[in-house]
């Protein structure tokens, strides 16, 4: 049984969902939320495995409510409602640790067959959405693939790949290899590799340490 939060200001969409999904045997709605502070709160209470949490709310909105907990409750898993007009909004969800989103347009079907997708692990994007992020990261990492301090890149011996040069820049920005692969359509395990080509050529196995050598191979005016 997959235990389930709804969290929207909008109460006819929370019900509406709430209909949806308790006519599905192997799911169990165990709290309505109508804004983030409220959904922190009972989320600490109930556990549940799978929190739908709307983008734009008030007292506390669904971003920031997704990060508390994504902090507090890592396993939970937060699938952020939104509509073509919050695509500005995609980054910020993503980075913050979001496990993928919910169009409040979706067919019944699409939306019980995402949650237990995500269920299983893998970063739930609607296509829309994935093309709207993957060009966003393109632009993020393309437009500082170039900003590595190359005296210090030569002086220490270091080399790096247009590709390694993207990922790295998204891996400093704190995004999961996860997000990484979903952005730049590539698969995780591919992700996974040009990671570890980066920790051979750097010396360590510890992303922090990665992260933070890497740092320094940055313009300091670039951020």
């Amino acid at each position: 049984m997959i235990s389930i939060m709804i969290v929207d200001d909008q109460r006819l969409l929370r019900e509406g969902l709430q209909t949806i999904l308790q006519s599905e045997e192997d799911l169990d709605i165990v709290g309505l939320c109508e804004n983030g502070l409220q959904a922190v709160e009972l989320a600490s209470r109930q556990q549940p495995d799978v929190v739908l949490m709307d983008i734009k709310m008030p007292v506390m909105d669904g971003i920031e409510a997704m990060k508390r907990l994504k902090r507090e409750h890592p396993s939970i898993v937060v699938l952020m409602l939104t509509t073509f007009a919050e695509d500005r909004f995609i980054i910020d969800a993503m980075a913050g640790g979001a496990d993928g989103f919910l169009l409040k347009d979706m067919p019944s079907k699409k939306i019980v067959q995402t949650i237990h997708e995500a269920m299983s692990g893998a970063v739930m994007l609607p296509a829309p959405i994935a093309s709207k992020l993957a060009a966003k990261l393109s632009v993020l990492s393309d437009s500082r693939a170039d900003s590595f301090d190359e005296d210090k890149l030569k002086a220490s011996g270091y080399s790096f790949t247009e590709r390694e040069r993207k990922i790295i820049m998204l891996m400093i920005d704190g995004y999961s290899n996860k997000q990484i692969s979903s952005g730049l359509f590539m698969s995780e395990g591919t992700v996974r590799n040009y990671i570890s080509v980066i920790y051979n050529k750097l010396g360590t196995s510890d992303r922090q340490a990665a992260v933070a050598l890497l740092r320094k191979m940055l313009l300091e005016d670039s951020y």
